[in-house]
């Protein structure tokens, strides 16, 4: 016993020893090396890594592959990716990405979030409205017919303007051709150019989609985490023109086992974005000033929210939507943010760069043409810190700025017209379309609690990063905080009723321009400090964005399609096995079973948001508890790929992914095989219970038979 004791303080004091030199910068960094995967296996389906795949997996998937994977794919709406899963339209994605859908069909009465959507027949199958998904058919590379037009601006202002007109004469035209909705996107920062040719298709409805307990099933306590336990997927079905199930040549089949431990996985979807390319100042930037600030504003909106709820349940169901996307992105910052604070990984990048630099100096024509890049952006990166905060507080956003600051500058805008004579004056601002105007500014729905909150944080903000001119906010609040300046500012206003609103114009344009209403007085002074704040910063971007082309071009020239480009929100596919990963002292399993999601529900006394619906408290005989739910794999992935199929070589569902681990979260710029792991629901879990809890039958035998049971 004594030696135990004695090996764990000698232990302990090994690790303390360690902890103090990385922190006090005694570890040598100039040892940290690149890994070989660093910016990422999200693989474009212009440039696949057949000879990779041969050589890592001793698979060679050929051009019909391909092309039948990228055809069974889909992108769901704006936000998420899908597929097809059998030749009658069937189409699987995430609970999460569905939970909009979820809202807009339920009918009154229903509480489709607490007990689940199912469609025992098809004529129970809702339309979703506005709901769409878009099939990738066509692809180009646009690159050289980009690039050699650009290249006959004899300016950077040039150039740019040429860019925009061929971007758009090439999208014209081949939209013209083919009928499809085409755009084009810039891939390695510009280094290329892919085009893209979608066939959209409308008519989706809802099939089937979990409770909202199982869809998310610990809530945003297990939000980024693993082990895992949640039912998250759904189904939808698109129909043609005639209002038909759609028939679709290119479908994923269903795997009747799923994948194993080692067994390589393709992960086929739409990963949003990742900054995996940039320069390290770029990401210093990330670092120091913009991720701080934005996770303090989704803490506020987070906060925001949830007084609002706590304060009106009715209020639930229009709010947790958006305050579940704020959730996930505090956990997606904080996770971010700490692994660009962390040396180490940064100096990965540093690596990387260097490496970067060294084969650009190598090359007399790369040297001459690029070797300026990273001094450049650095400087643009150190001219944006100087202004970048205050030029955040003073912008105006539809989403997070209180409303009354908009009717203020709308205000503002009226008496500059008023001033005119009335046959100089817009349209807008002549009688009773000027009436119009100004009852649209509060509307009888008016949301006090919520711009009164959305104030509050605000003021916050203004109050933190005006630097020099904060005599404006204390002007505005008369040197209170919180809710007492929140309480001053609108006792002081006339922009807080209608009838107030209508008696401020009726007063004429002097009344507007030179009372003291503290929003008026806000736009008013700060709208000169604001146009020049803008504008400086439009012009180091669009500096900074021919830079990024330039370092593209390098980019693509140094090491070609051997590395991914970032994310872009279009198609790819990522390899992967399953894998289990170390984790708090332990290896987390590759795979979870029903049996872990009952131990949580035990474990945390049933109470939310470990809690479990009725259907699942007390399961049929038949339900096989043992049976694999949630499983980890090695895949690439990050916001967008939600809904993502997982697939083996035969191009078969083997799960769906949903989630990556917290480990993973700094993949934003680096993606670590040894750590960052695609979270995704097994195949064998979704038919399990599909069939033992939801004896949803047509589903289950559509899945295994790759068509509708009439």
């Amino acid at each position: 016993m004594k030696k135990s004791l004695l090996f764990l303080c000698i232990v302990i004091a090994f690790a303390t020893l360690i902890n103090a030199q990385v922190s006090n910068n005694w570890f040598d960094l100039d040892t940290v090396k690149a890994g070989k995967f660093d910016t990422g296996k999200m693989w474009t389906f212009e440039y696949p890594p057949i000879d990779y795949f041969e050589k890592e997996y001793r698979f060679t998937p050929d051009e019909d592959w391909f092309d039948h994977v990228r055809m069974a794919a889909l992108k769901f709406a704006t936000y998420c990716s899908a597929s097809f899963v059998s030749e009658d339209g069937l189409v699987m994605t995430n609970h999460h990405c569905a939970r909009r859908s979820v809202t807009l069909v339920t009918l009154e009465g229903e509480d489709l979030h607490e007990n689940g959507f199912i469609s025992y027949i098809l004529d129970d199958e809702r339309l979703v409205p506005g709901l769409f998904v878009d099939q990738l058919v066509y692809f180009q590379d646009v690159t050289d017919e980009i690039q050699d037009a650009m290249d006959e601006g004899k300016t950077e202002d040039e150039k740019l303007a040429i860019k925009s007109r061929i971007v758009e004469e090439i999208e014209t035209r081949v939209a013209e051709e083919t009928g499809l909705d085409v755009s084009i996107t810039p891939l390695y920062e510009g280094g290329r150019y892919s085009l893209y040719g979608y066939k959209r298709y409308n008519d989706v409805r809802l099939v089937f989609a979990p409770e909202e307990q199982l869809g998310s099933f610990g809530g945003d306590d297990d939000n980024f985490t693993y082990p895992r336990y949640n039912l998250d997927y759904s189904f939808f079905r698109v129909y043609d023109d005639d209002g038909e199930p759609l028939k679709t040549d290119h479908y994923y089949k269903w795997s009747d086992k799923g994948a194993e431990v080692n067994e390589p996985v393709f992960v086929v979807g739409n990963p949003g974005s990742t900054n995996r390319l940039k320069t390290v100042a770029q990401l210093e930037y990330f670092r120091d000033i913009s991720y701080p600030r934005t996770l303090e504003l989704i803490k506020g909106l987070i906060d925001t929210y949830e007084t609002l709820i706590e304060n009106d349940p009715e209020r639930e169901l229009e709010l947790k939507d958006r305050l579940l996307n704020f959730l996930n992105s505090k956990k997606a910052y904080s996770g971010m943010l700490k692994g660009l604070r962390d040396p180490i990984l940064m100096q990965r990048k540093r690596d990387f760069e260097n490496n970067f630099i060294l084969a650009v100096q190598s090359d007399e024509e790369l040297n001459e043409k690029y070797s300026d890049l990273w001094e450049n952006i650095e400087e643009i990166r150190s001219e944006l810190s100087k202004i970048s905060n205050k030029r955040f507080s003073l912008r105006m956003s539809g989403f997070t700025t209180p409303r009354y600051f908009f009717i203020a500058e709308e205000l503002v805008n009226i008496a500059e017209e008023l001033k005119k004579p009335e046959s100089e004056r817009d349209d807008l601002y002549v009688g009773k379309e000027l009436d119009l105007s100004i009852e649209s500014m509060m509307p009888e729905d008016f949301d006090y609690d919520m711009n009164n909150k959305l104030l509050k944080q605000k003021i916050k903000i203004l109050s933190e990063n005006l630097g020099n001119d904060k005599e404006i906010i204390q002007k505005m609040t008369d040197g209170k905080t919180g809710d007492e300046a929140v309480d001053y500012i609108l006792s002081n206003s006339s922009l807080t009723n209608a009838d107030d609103i209508k008696e401020l114009v009726a007063e004429g344009p002097d009344a507007i321009l030179n009372g003291d209403d503290p929003f008026i007085y806000f736009i008013l002074t700060t709208k000169e400090t604001s146009e020049e704040l803008n504008a400086k910063v439009d012009e180091l971007t669009e500096l900074e964005d021919i830079y990024n082309e330039k370092l593209g071009r390098a980019l693509f020239e140094v090491y070609g399609t051997s590395i991914p480009p970032d994310a872009t929100f279009t198609l790819r596919i990522s390899d992967g096995v399953v894998k289990g990963f170390p984790y708090n002292g332990t290896i987390a399993p590759p795979y979870t079973t029903f049996y872990g999601m009952y131990d949580r529900y035990y474990s945390f006394n049933k109470e939310f948001p470990w809690s479990l619906p009725e259907r699942w408290e007390n399961p049929s005989e038949d339900f096989d508890l043992s049976t694999k739910f949630n499983f980890v794999t090695t895949n690439d992935i990050t916001g967008g790929s939600s809904g993502s199929a997982m697939i083996n070589k035969d191009a078969e569902v083997v799960g769906i992914a949903f989630d990556g681990n917290v480990q993973g979260l700094p993949g934003i710029f680096i993606f670590r095989t040894e750590v960052n792991r695609t979270v995704g629901v097994h195949s064998s879990g979704i038919m399990e219970a599909l069939e033992n809890i939801y004896n949803l039958n047509r589903i289950l035998e559509e899945l295994k038979s790759g068509q509708m049971v009439r």
